[in-house]
């Protein structure tokens, strides 16, 4: 029952949101718009660089990986991340999971300090969006204005959320389960292997501070970011009515359909057509309608994604062949638990 709900919620959340966005869109218009009016060299261009961010995103994980004793050959990361992603068309937020367990097992390291290493990496993800946001805001702050006056459920929601005392209740709760599983549940052998755990993922988690090459690290950051950044400026200039929008439109529809990857839909279904859409019409193309959305707007955020997604499939399908092809050698895997 849990694995039905845990597949069934995101595709229903996913398919309503692209229904509701898509079921009065005039399709004829968006077929003629795909067919003729788009140059899909960028698109192109799109999708390489969607492979970079990946191998960038690769090579940022091996310094984590690095700093505590799991020292795995590029490749099979970079197939890490291309997994992790195809994962997540099925399972959201279980890639990240499946390439820990892939990775702590072909490498013989412990499961739960790559999971802290993960966890890191993914942190660092939510430190730049939160700065990017910021640096959109200053930019754009009209346009966010109009976001949370059409959609206030979210910003309420944001503000329900840092506010609840139940939250924060809950996080001293869990502090004070941690610091009294340390101290004093040494005797019980359930308690110890809980407690082990919480350490290696912790131990995972603090290598960052003493990782080497923490230059590199931000350097690898910056390269992951941009390359996300410019997979949807340069879509920008595949057509006509947003080749002159400019570079602030673009960085306005980036940061709001990363923040619409936080809705737990398979591959942001529904939720980034949503924020990409919204994002255009902020900017004069057409107008934000359930009732009567753009075809402009709906082809660009269809396309796109599309895109993404067929890139996705096929490196999900390269990692499957490479893993059942990948035979490491006892000499060749090296780390140290």
């Amino acid at each position: 029952m849990g694995y039905v709900v845990k597949i069934g919620v995101p595709v229903a959340i996913g398919v309503g949101l692209f229904y509701w966005l898509y079921n009065n869109v005039d399709f004829d218009e968006m077929r003629e718009i795909l067919r003729y009016d788009v140059n899909y060299r960028w698109i192109f261009m799109m999708l390489v660089m969607s492979v970079f961010s990946h191998v960038f995103r690769a090579c940022r994980w091996r310094l984590q990986l690095r700093s505590i004793g799991v020292d795995a050959p590029l490749a099979p990361l970079v197939v890490s991340i291309f997994g992790t992603y195809a994962v997540n068309l099925i399972f959201p937020r279980l890639g990240e999971v499946w390439r820990c367990g892939y990775i702590a097992r072909r490498q013989k390291a412990s499961f739960t300090k790559v999971v802290g290493s993960m966890v890191a990496d993914r942190l660092s993800d939510t430190a730049t969006v939160l700065a990017l946001t910021v640096v959109s805001i200053l930019l754009a702050g009209p346009a966010f204005d109009k976001f949370f006056t059409t959609f206030p459920q979210v910003k309420d929601g944001l503000w329900n959320l840092l506010t609840s005392p139940f939250l924060w209740c809950c996080v001293i709760v869990v502090v004070l389960a941690v610091v009294a599983l340390f101290r004093f549940g040494s005797s019980n052998g359930l308690v110890c292997r809980v407690r082990d755990m919480v350490k290696n993922v912790w131990q995972g988690f603090a290598a960052m501070a003493k990782m080497d090459g923490k230059w590199k690290f931000l350097f690898y950051t910056l390269l992951i970011w941009g390359c996300y950044f410019m997979q949807l400026y340069v879509c920008f200039f595949a057509f006509d009515f947003t080749s002159g929008l400019g570079i602030v439109c673009a960085l306005v529809c980036f940061v709001l359909s990363s923040i619409s990857m936080g809705i737990p839909t398979n591959g942001g279904l529904g939720a980034w057509h949503i924020a990409v859409i919204f994002g255009l019409s902020l900017y004069g193309v057409g107008t934000f309608s359930f009732d009567d959305p753009d075809a402009r707007a709906s082809a660009f955020a269809m396309l796109v994604w599309g895109s993404q997604t067929l890139l996705l499939i096929l490196l999900g399908i390269y990692t499957y062949i490479y893993i059942l092809m990948d035979k490491p050698e006892k000499g060749r895997v090296k780390s140290v638990n």
